[in-house]
């Protein structure tokens, strides 16, 4: 079997010969240090992106398959973006900047951390009116303008990349990213903001889920009925931190579900029966909305210190609910009995069926090369 064979059988319930070995990428700075040690060229660290000839390398010499996170994305996001900004720089390289959201964020020099938010220029009807709403409307163009990396070379969508798609030969799984219901609102909104708008003016709210809405179905709509080739669909959202969701779960299940179920009907009629969805943090309370409207896969599992896993998951949504991910890449800093522990714990959540085990997250900077090749060897050698 192929590596994508084999993936799209595991989650489908059939038989397969063995386990893909997955990863969901690094940081960049994981990156420098492997090169630093001699373990990757400086070009290595430096041109790695999900998906790309460089992953792929990279992904060979470790131990690993393939990058399940390779997918196509049509341009869902604000279209121009705001012109960078700066509001106010301090005697210490601090600066408040506007960025291509219309967020003001705090930057500092030095630091690879989010950006703390201080204020948004999306705070009302006329602010959305004014700033936003042109931003967020459909074209083709945000489809076709959009590359699809073809051995080493970026070709649009509408030319070579095409071809590949519609092709259907490949050795991985690929995916067709769908966008964001509500993360790119927070985004736009910040955490507070959203909330106080869901009360203060609830039609505005629901104009902007709309009209969110509508942008990512209409790029689905057009990846689609272009006649490309896709194994699974794949949104993202992060909306959930380690206590919890930052929407309430019943305000999501009636604002959001709908436009998922939407969505996920489209992918149907295209034979797309896989979807996922990222979301980091302690998820379980939107879970039940996304897999009520069409949502079949949680990717990535991210262990956290709320210890999240696919097996209380199953208990309660039963094998429509299927899982990659689960891993925790903590280990890959300590030593070999702490992955030799992680892999025998994973060994036990695959038999419940419809689950790949992958690192959580982006590997982090703390990974030791040698672990993470042990911990590719482990999993190839149990053949489980």
């Amino acid at each position: 079997m192929t590596n994508r064979e084999r993936a799209l059988a595991i989650l489908r319930y059939q038989k397969y010969d063995r386990m893909p070995i997955v990863h969901f990428g690094f940081w960049h700075e994981t990156l420098q240090k492997w090169a630093d040690e001699g373990h990757l060229t400086a070009d290595e660290a430096r041109n790695w992106r999900d998906g790309n000839p460089t992953d792929a390398a990279i992904s060979a010499k470790i131990g690993f398959d393939f990058n399940w996170y390779s997918t196509f994305h049509p341009y869902c996001g604000l279209w121009p973006v705001f012109e960078r900004q700066i509001i106010r720089e301090f005697p210490d390289g601090t600066r408040h900047e506007r960025d291509g959201n219309g967020v003001i964020v705090v930057t500092k020099p030095d630091t690879g951390s989010i950006p703390a938010e201080i204020d948004h220029t999306l705070k009302d009807r006329a602010s959305w009116e004014k700033h936003y709403k042109h931003r967020l409307q459909w074209s083709p163009d945000r489809v076709h303008h959009m590359g699809v990396r073809v051995n080493d070379q970026m070709i649009r969508f509408d030319q070579g990349g095409l071809d590949f798609l519609r092709s259907n030969q490949r050795d991985y799984a690929y995916g067709l990213h769908c966008g964001s219901l509500y993360g790119d609102i927070r985004n736009l909104l910040g955490v507070e903001g959203s909330c106080y708008l869901q009360v203060d003016d609830e039609p505005l709210f629901d104009e902007i889920v709309q009209t969110v809405s509508d942008l990512c179905y209409q790029n689905v709509k057009c990846a689609l009925e272009a006649g490309a080739k896709f194994d699974f669909g794949h949104f993202w959202e992060d909306i959930c931190f380690k206590n919890g969701p930052l929407i309430a779960p019943s305000v999501f299940a009636e604002k959001i579900g709908p436009h998922y179920k939407r969505m996920t009907d489209l992918l149907k009629q295209h034979g797309i029966d896989l979807v996922s969805l990222d979301c980091d943090g302690l998820i379980d309370s939107l879970i039940p909305t996304w897999v009520a409207n069409g949502v079949n896969v949680m990717f990535p599992i991210e262990v956290g210190t709320w210890d999240a896993s696919i097996a209380p998951w199953r208990m309660t949504h039963g094998k429509d609910l299927r899982g990659v991910g689960g891993m925790n890449k903590c280990v890959f800093s300590k030593d070999r009995a702490a992955i030799e522990a992680e892999v025998a714990r994973l060994q036990e959540l695959v038999k419940l069926g419809g689950y790949i085990p992958c690192p959580d997250h982006r590997i982090a900077p703390d990974a030791k090369w040698e672990l993470v090749q042990y911990y590719c060897q482990l999993m190839r050698g149990n053949r489980c």
